[in-house]
């Protein structure tokens, strides 16, 4: 009379020994608009309950798109189809919620070291300077910013306090196309 009826073979998994410590692959049938299909969920069994009596549980952790998801299943359940045992660590704890924490933690750490950014492909888009513009545009900005000094001429403290001299600014000559080399060298 205490035999129970079951599709599932309950001697196959019971024999399994799912431990914590165990990365494992449960492949699950799930059923969706009358069609049945498998899903794996893989991660680490962080506990065990109930041994290997009927309701039996296990409990499986996974990292999936930077998120812990922990699921909980029936050992003898009718709808996992294969329980692969995939690694097998060795534990010194019966159940490793510290897991939880410690995961936490280094995200945590990893979250110090990241930088904010503000790209998108917007910014590339934009129309592309021609190099002419480019080099103009450039001696603009340095025109009006005054808290940069041009390379090479660098202040002493003495004259910052005092204020430098202004020197004199020369201005190039461009030689016009009716001008001749000859004419050049006699001005």
């Amino acid at each position: 009379m205490n035999a129970v009826i079951t599709p599932v073979n309950t001697q196959e998994r019971a024999k399994l020994g799912i431990k914590p410590g165990d990365t494992v692959r449960v492949h699950q049938k799930i059923v969706e608009r009358g069609k049945t299909r498998t899903q794996m969920f893989e991660g680490l069994v962080i506990a065990v309950k109930h041994g290997t009596e009927a309701g039996a549980t296990f409990t499986v952790r996974a990292t999936m798109s930077g998120i812990g998801v922990e699921r909980i299943f029936p050992l003898y359940a009718p709808f996992i189809e294969k329980i692969e045992i995939t690694r097998r660590s060795k534990v010194r704890r019966a159940k490793l919620y510290f897991i939880r924490e410690k995961v936490a933690r280094e995200v945590r750490r990893q979250l110090r070291n990241m930088r904010m950014m503000n790209v998108s492909t917007a910014d590339f888009a934009a129309e592309e300077i021609k190099p002419e513009k480019a080099d103009a545009a450039v001696e603009e900005t340095r025109e009006q910013d005054p808290t940069q000094t041009p390379v090479g001429d660098e202040m002493t403290p003495k004259e910052e306090v005092e204020g430098a001299e202004e020197t004199p600014e020369v201005q190039e000559v461009t030689p016009d196309a009716e001008e001749t080399p000859a004419e050049e060298a006699k001005a």
